[in-house]
């Protein structure tokens, strides 16, 4: 079971550059001026750092606060590479990358930046989370099957009984642990997951009555009523808004 590839897939991940003030990750090196620990999380985590050791900042861009598992990460966290040395010699790749500056050189810090935070997601669902979210439910192995099944098929009429199942637990028992340890329920956890991604589908320019199928509502009806709820728009009008967007990329 992958926990992590259709997140990745849905949501473009970009690295870009970016003041330590704005900077999502930050590579800061030891006194003898190699790399040593990575952080990930929020603008501002820099506050604090000290950034004369400061080798590279950046801004993840991973879908905002669209993206369930970045939504669910701490302000900030902290990675030391001694212990890891295959995530070291990835994150100096990047630095060589990002203080050469040559020709392609944007395109592999993107490149290596997304194999760098799937390593630290690794470890934060290995280490497991104390506050209830996405990714407390993707470190527990019971939750996390279920929560993958949602993900890979959001389309499907799920109930928490097949949900259960999948994750080897009573009804009332999943119920309630997932609850708890996800924060809503599977039923609350799916409608918000289906939204998001219809949400990506209409600014793409899909049709509504189309992307309403795809995601298991009855009608076109419903799920405008369910989708200005959550953003406050109708859905033709996110499709329309995802279109000019198209429009003005391809004219710049």
């Amino acid at each position: 079971m992958d926990r992590l590839t259709t997140l990745m897939e849905r949501f473009a991940l970009q690295v870009k550059p970016a003041a330590l003030p704005a900077a999502t990750l930050v590579v800061i090196a030891d006194h003898e001026g190699v790399a040593a620990q990575v952080w990930f999380g929020r603008p501002g985590l820099g506050a604090g750092l000290d950034a004369g050791r400061v080798v590279f900042a950046a801004e993840v861009d991973w879908g905002g606060a669209s993206n369930p598992l970045l939504a669910a990460l701490p302000d900030r966290f902290g990675y030391p590479l001694s212990a890891d040395p295959e995530t070291a010699s990835l994150v100096n790749i990047m630095c060589q990358e990002f203080e050469a500056a040559r020709c392609g050189s944007a395109s592999v810090v993107n490149r290596l930046g997304e194999v760098l935070i799937v390593r630290l997601l690794r470890a934060q669902i290995e280490a497991g989370s104390t506050e209830p979210g996405l990714l407390a439910g993707l470190s527990e192995p019971r939750l996390s099957r279920a929560i993958v099944a949602i993900h890979e098929s959001p389309g499907r009429p799920w109930r928490n009984d097949d949900l259960a199942e999948i994750a080897g637990l009573s009804l009332s028992r999943f119920s309630e642990t997932f609850l708890t340890i996800v924060g809503e329920t599977p039923a609350a956890y799916l409608r918000r997951w289906r939204l998001v991604l219809a949400r990506q589908d209409l600014q793409k320019g899909d049709r509504v009555d189309a992307v309403a199928r795809r995601y298991g509502y009855d009608s076109a009806e419903g799920f405008a009523r369910a989708f200005k709820r959550s953003y406050g728009l109708n859905p033709l009008a996110m499709r329309s808004l995802g279109s000019r967007d198209r429009g003005e990329e391809r004219a710049a």
